[in-house]
């Protein structure tokens, strides 16, 4: 599930949210200001109407930020938040269009390709679309699943709908007739975190799961091309070593066909490869962080921004160097955000130590084997304890106590 801060980028245009809040600047050199900001405190709330035995309101919920996003061409934004509700924004000028109510609390949104709808993905397994073009309609069930779906995504040209859902599935479902499904890409073993459709391949998914592995499909036909282990990957020395993660961010690069990925408990980010001809994913470098990871982005002219709990340097921008990713010095577009963001640190540090929740999805594991031989175990010990405290003949032989009823002889 999303962390209560994030990152967004499209264009030049970098969104940063923390708690209920967002702001809105520019990663370009140039001395402009912040752009634009955004309480969700401040947005309406619809009435509350379901009361509980004291008629006082229940499950008010925060304006925690909950997810976020651009549409493709970076005119519009969306975010939903835990007071459920969907809140819609013009870009340019920045200007908020409509509030509107949700039925549950949201895990993830899209926008489609022709920025007509917002489809949003809930905790009870449905998707409902919202219309960009009628800022103030009402929402439209479009699909459901049986468990909570956790991301949501379109192909480039809205022909299909896929969803990852808990149960380990992704759903491609296609857009005008979502009952009518196309296929699934089944081969996880845990809850499917989150899914990317590569931009310019728009047959190729990517997909993450906390199974540890990131794979890549042929999604119409859900097909499996390639299977990547993290663990695999990582340092014998590393103290997470042994821990189970599941990503929380997949980004792509178009420019150099790189795939980043940020997994939800440990300070590292993966850099991958695409490679379209061979049809797999080539591991090329693994960035350590010494304080937490909250998010990253790719811009599309600099580089991968990735955003930490530290508030000295909030932000830094990470470039491939002779074949290697590494931080660049600070220059004056990062410092200019770096600025910004210290200055409404406050909006950050409830984040701070926060659980992004993927912990609480992992299935639950029984052994019953074990549990019967080892009750079966303590039974016969408890018997041999028994048998041993019982008093001896005067033949050393142990006398057996009857402890069922006397027996009653027949009258003759």
């Amino acid at each position: 599930m999303a962390s209560s801060a994030g990152l967004a980028l499209r264009g030049q245009a970098l969104v940063v949210r923390g708690g209920g809040r967002f702001l809105v600047t520019s990663t370009a050199g140039s001395d402009d200001d912040i752009l634009f900001t955004y309480d969700c405190s401040s947005a309406e709330k619809k009435p509350q109407e379901n009361k509980g035995e004291d008629r006082q309101p229940v499950d008010k919920g925060s304006d925690t930020i909950l997810a976020s996003t651009f549409s493709q061409s970076g005119s519009y934004f969306a975010l939903t938040d835990d007071s459920k509700r969907l809140i819609l924004f013009r870009t340019k000028p920045w200007q908020c269009l409509s509030v509107r109510s949700v039925v549950r609390r949201c895990t993830a949104l899209t926008f489609t390709a022709s920025e007509e709808k917002v489809l949003v993905a809930d905790k009870s397994g449905d998707v409902y679309s919202f219309s960009v073009l009628e800022p103030h309609g009402c929402g439209k069930l479009e699909l459901g699943h049986l468990s909570m779906l956790l991301d949501v995504a379109v192909s480039p040209d809205d022909r299909f709908v896929l969803t990852a859902d808990r149960d380990e599935k992704i759903r491609v479902s296609w857009a005008l007739a979502p009952h009518s499904i196309e296929s699934f890409c089944l081969g996880h073993t845990e809850f499917v975190s989150r899914i990317c459709v590569v931009p310019e391949h728009p047959e190729l998914l990517l997909s993450s799961s906390g199974d540890c592995t990131l794979r890549l499909w042929e999604y119409r036909h859900g097909r499996e091309l390639h299977c990547c282990h993290l663990p695999s990957l990582q340092e014998p020395a590393e103290p997470w070593g042994n821990k189970r993660f599941a990503a929380s961010r997949i980004t792509y690069w178009g420019r150099e066909s790189c795939v980043a990925l940020l997994c939800d408990c440990i300070p590292v980010v993966y850099i991958f490869q695409l490679d379209v001809p061979r049809q797999q994913l080539v591991y090329k470098q693994q960035l350590s962080f010494q304080h937490r990871v909250w998010d990253i982005a790719f811009e599309e002219t600099q580089g991968l921004w990735v955003l930490q709990d530290h508030k000295e340097a909030p932000l830094v921008l990470c470039r491939p160097e002779d074949g290697q990713w590494q931080s660049v010095p600070e220059n004056a577009a990062v410092k200019k955000v770096c600025t910004h963001l210290r200055g409404n640190w406050a909006m950050l540090e409830g984040s701070s130590g926060a659980d992004d929740g993927f912990s609480s999805l992992y299935k639950a594991t029984f052994d019953h084997v074990t549990t019967y031989l080892k009750k079966k175990e303590e039974r016969l010990q408890q018997q041999q304890k028994r048998l041993r405290d019982l008093p001896s003949g005067p033949n050393g032989q142990t006398k057996r106590v009857r402890t069922g009823p006397a027996s009653r002889s027949c009258p003759s």
